[in-house]
């Protein structure tokens, strides 16, 4: 059997040496992935390759796969072919397929169960949608979405844990239990989380496939020069700062990464952009629009929390510094999301209106220019 190494996301692993159990390869995978506080807006599934061996015998795929895999069983399995995330040669496979010398397998998964106790907490939740298979919330700012580095309470995770206590798939302490991908902590909006093992792997199978639509919007630092722009560029953790990202121009690091942007509204010194996610790396946005020079407003990581543009009169600084308070953090926030009902097929579209602190930064640059156009009439 020979293993190879994909574009596996949420992880930096070396190639696996010939032979070792698959299930090493996920305990590295998951190991690095909790980048600068937990936060991070990868989606939240393996995906890894197998070429079978020239002498490998007829062998049911379930079985094939569940004598590789350690600690995965053969439900997971089984469920991960049904919902079509297991090709074989290409071409979507069921359990009982009959594995071949030199057969190709790639398979798309949740992440396995991580060892930490999660501890149920009655933590409100703004949730906007929610059914048998799925529930749509739409996240704070400040709250970080599932345990690790520090944060082992108050996650997004505590609270659906507690919110769905009732549920197998919430029984296990799972720290991932039913995330597909997450966002920022200090970041709003909405995310979708399963409910079952069945939607878990439907899900994350669109978020590989790059089928699942997001959009942003974010208040970023200076004059766009287009009105409509695609930004690309390999997104990989920083050789000089392992909590921020870094964009390698060159692709000779990190992973394709691209967005796309769409300007709302120009206040000069500040723009107000609407962001469509083609892919989601660590902090995509925030990474990829500082990297073009205009930073989100406020994003202490990446050096938007200064005045970058702008005039040098002390009015204009203290506005800078009221907008600053106002809002305490980036200026971004997920505003909609849409995806292919896991059960039903159905396309679903979810909207969350912008939050009070970004609405109330938006409104005083409003009232800015609007001030400042009526001192250059006069």
């Amino acid at each position: 059997m020979q293993l190879e190494k994909e574009k596996i996301l949420s992880s930096e692993v070396e190639y696996m040496e010939l032979g070792q159990p698959i299930d090493n390869l996920l305990s590295k995978l998951v190991a690095d992935d909790e980048v600068a506080e937990g936060e991070g807006s990868d989606e939240l599934f393996e995906h890894f390759a197998i070429t079978v061996d020239k002498g490998q015998k007829l062998l049911r795929l379930d079985k094939f796969l569940v004598d590789r895999m350690e600690h995965c069983s053969r439900n997971r399995i089984q469920t991960a072919a049904d919902s079509g995330n297991i090709l074989v040669n290409g071409v979507p496979a069921k359990s009982s397929y009959k594995v071949k010398p030199l057969d190709r397998i790639t398979l798309v998964m949740p992440y396995p169960k991580r060892e930490i106790e999660i501890i149920p907490e009655n933590i409100p939740l703004d949730i906007v949608y929610e059914d048998d298979d799925l529930i749509i919330v739409n996240k704070a700012a400040g709250m970080v979405v599932h345990p690790g580095c520090g944060n082992y309470s108050g996650t997004l995770v505590n609270a659906l844990t507690f919110h769905l206590k009732d549920l197998p798939l919430f029984q296990e302490g799972d720290m991932r239990a039913g995330l597909v991908h997450r966002i920022d902590k200090d970041t709003s909006g909405l995310l979708v989380v399963a409910k079952n093992e069945r939607a878990h792997a439907r899900l994350a199978k669109q978020f590989f496939d790059h089928t699942i639509h997001r959009r942003y919007v974010a208040l970023v630092w200076g004059n766009l020069p287009e009105d409509e722009g695609t930004i690309t560029g390999n997104i990989g953790r920083s050789p000089k700062d392992r909590l921020q990202m870094y964009v390698f121009a060159d692709g000779s690091d990190g992973k394709h990464a691209v967005t796309h942007y769409k300007v709302l509204k120009r206040y000069g010194y500040v723009t107000l952009v609407e962001c469509r996610l083609e892919t989601g790396r660590t902090h995509q946005i925030r990474v990829h629009m500082s990297w073009q020079g205009h930073p989100l407003f406020n994003d202490a990581r990446y050096g938007g929390d200064r005045i970058l543009k702008g005039t040098t009169f002390s009015k204009y600084k203290q506005f800078i510094e009221n907008c600053f308070s106002l809002l305490p953090r980036q200026a971004l926030h997920a505003r909609s999301l849409g995806f292919v009902h896991p059960t039903t097929g159905k396309e679903m579209c979810f909207e969350s209106p912008l939050p009070d602190d970004l609405l109330a930064v938006i409104a005083k640059w409003d009232g800015y220019v609007a001030a400042r156009q009526l001192e250059e009439e006069e």
